[in-house]
């Protein structure tokens, strides 16, 4: 671990996800969709560089032009599994802000219900 953790931490750490504060919860999940959302967005940024290496290896073995180098190398399985890589890496961040935006709603929802209650007490005094 990169820091120190609590006994309260460690305590919510050992407890199943749905006994879980809904902060800590959120925390956990923005933490998975921080890393998805920065593999997805590395590999967008890096199809350019990957593209050019494809098409390098279809033009080493003969001369062609450069649009015919490029359509060979987007038929090519590596370029196919590169960019479904990409996208289900994108597709899983996204899923993943959706799950952080239910917790948000979660909470919302959770303080309005409490929010409620306390006037409903003040009003059955």
């Amino acid at each position: 671990m990169s820091r120190v953790e609590s006994i309260s931490q460690r305590a919510i750490g050992n407890m199943p996800a749905h006994e879980q504060p809904i902060s800590e919860q959120f925390r956990l999940v923005a933490r998975q969709w921080s890393d998805e959302d920065a593999a997805a967005s590395l590999l967008e940024e890096l199809k350019t560089t990957t593209l050019e290496k494809i098409k390098s290896g279809v033009i080493a073995n003969e001369a062609m032009s450069e649009n015919k180098a490029e359509r060979l190398a987007k038929c090519t399985p590596e370029w196919s599994e590169y960019v479904e890589k990409m996208c289900a890496h994108r597709a899983k961040a996204n899923r993943l802000r959706l799950q952080m935006e239910y917790l948000r709603m979660r909470f919302s929802e959770a303080q309005s219900h409490e929010a409620n209650a306390r006037h409903e007490a003040r009003l059955s005094r």
